[in-house]
């Protein structure tokens, strides 16, 4: 199935990734080449959410992503649309709050967060536009949003080489360590398609975030953007 005909069927994307949830998280750090833990270290560092502080991790899966702001104090819910993601992570971490939810009509109540964060998620919501209203209104006024999805390499060469990758190595890996190869296909498409750093900049402003930046993170492989209620 390509990414235009799962665009057209949101609950395929679940469940897509309800088959891959058991061998999720060690898959993408193979497929990152050992990156993941040095990108959720620069996002929790981006979100800053001190002790106490409310914190919603949106399309958090397992919960790895969400772990990073609870080592820090913060009172984290980890959200996801993917029921399979969620019970895995509920197993394995029993003490984590996880709620099934979809980002464009988000179960929380208005103004309930201090921050609202989203990693590699924002691009599988079916309307991110929509999305990211919703985060807005679930953000306490002066609260964060912190962004971190792929993005556009900023230098040509490497943007060259990181485009071969995407469209020949990464579904070849896929197929050897993934249990749904075209899962990592639809990865592939969805970054390809995605808009480059101003461009996502330009949609999270018109959702009605404030004093908007980002910062390129491995060369602009990624890159978080952060946004004020």
């Amino acid at each position: 199935m390509s990414r235009a005909d799962l665009d057209k069927q949101p609950s395929a994307v679940a469940a897509m990734f309800d088959r891959v949830a058991h061998r999720y998280d060690v898959t993408n750090d193979v497929l990152a080449l050992g990156q993941t833990r040095k990108w959720r270290r620069l996002v929790a560092d981006a979100v800053g959410a001190a002790p106490g502080q409310r914190v919603l991790d949106i399309a958090a899966g397992t919960g790895t992503s969400s772990q990073a702001f609870a080592d820090r104090g913060a009172d984290v819910v980890a959200c996801d649309f993917s029921l399979g993601m969620l019970q895995v992570g509920r197993r394995r971490l029993p003490r984590m709050p996880f709620v099934a939810g979809d980002a464009m009509r988000l179960p929380f109540a208005d103004a309930s967060f201090d921050a609202v964060t989203i990693s590699f998620g924002l691009r599988n919501i079916h309307d991110p536009a929509a999305g990211l209203r919703e985060m807005r209104r679930v953000t306490r006024p002066g609260g964060r949003l912190v962004v971190c999805e792929f993005s556009t390499p900023v230098f040509p060469a490497f943007r060259t080489v990181y485009e071969e990758y995407l469209v020949k190595a990464l579904p070849a890996i896929a197929r050897r360590v993934s249990s749904n190869s075209a899962a990592y296909e639809y990865l592939a498409e969805s970054i390809a398609a995605w808009p480059d750093q101003a461009g996502l900049a330009e949609v999270i402003m018109a959702a009605g975030w404030q004093d908007v930046a980002w910062r390129n993170v491995s060369g602009g492989i990624v890159a978080l953007h952060r946004g004020v209620a």
